[in-house]
């Protein structure tokens, strides 16, 4: 019995399982940025499974409640005016160990900063349907991904979008046991290569690294021990700076 799974996965894809030909897409980059003076970058898709991947893109948009709740809304590429992010084309076929691009435009107000999630979800095409497949060629295809069980992966790549007048500002407040980096400007800061070291002697171990993104308006709490001291590279757009903290 042949059985399809559907996960829309943030950072990580799952193995295709079994020895049936199958699409293996991969996205790269799981954040995009589009700077103040862009309105549009370029997403490859590759596929490097055993089988033509048909992809759609789907977006939806990032909303923020005060309690940093997220709220997402489907965007409707087809709305009179266009206000928000698109993809171009919205539905891709990738040949086995081949790639394909999907340009992400976005028409409408930069007055604030916005927040996208793209999907690319590998689906089965049916006859007459969006792909434009005769039911000969739709045949053909199920057939390839008959046999064994097969895991069609989707992932979702997040876009940030900075306003047209992008302001960066990054305070920080220290205490005895935490520093407080506040974001006072309208666009995400990124706190990249993030760790916390101790010092011992002439010894350092430092944790693993994270990368956080650090909203308009919000602030992260880095806390440490004795002897600890946090180092990250402070994004700020197009510009990075190393901090050592504190």
């Amino acid at each position: 019995m042949k059985r399809l799974l559907w996960p829309l996965l943030l950072s990580f894809g799952l193995p295709l399982i079994g020895n049936a030909a199958a699409p293996d897409i991969q996205v790269g980059a799981m954040y995009e940025y589009l700077e103040s003076d862009q309105a549009s970058l370029l997403k490859r898709v590759s596929n490097r499974g055993t089988a033509t991947a048909f992809v759609r893109v789907m977006i939806s948009e990032v909303v923020y409640d005060q309690d940093l709740r997220a709220h997402e809304h489907v965007v409707d590429a087809s709305a009179e005016g266009g206000d928000g992010l698109i993809a171009s084309p919205a539905r891709l076929i990738i040949p086995a160990q081949g790639q394909q691009a999907a340009r992400l435009v976005f028409l409408g107000d930069r007055s604030r900063e916005r927040y996208y999630r793209v999907r690319f979800i590998p689906v089965l095409p049916k006859a007459a349907d969006e792909f434009a497949l005769s039911n000969e060629e739709a045949r053909d295809y199920d057939a390839q991904l008959s046999a064994g069980v097969n895991v069609l992966a989707g992932y979702g790549v997040f876009v940030i979008v900075h306003p047209g007048s992008a302001h960066y500002e990054v305070h920080t407040e220290h205490g005895p046991d935490h520093v407080l980096l506040h974001n006072v400007g309208n666009s995400t800061a990124v706190l990249d290569d993030l760790r916390t070291c101790t010092v011992s002697g002439r010894a350092e171990t430092c944790s693993p690294a994270q990368r956080i993104h650090l909203l308009p308006q919000r602030q992260q709490r880095l806390d440490h021990d004795q002897g600890q001291r946090h180092r990250l590279q402070l994004v700020e757009g197009e510009r990075r700076r190393p901090l050592q903290l504190p």
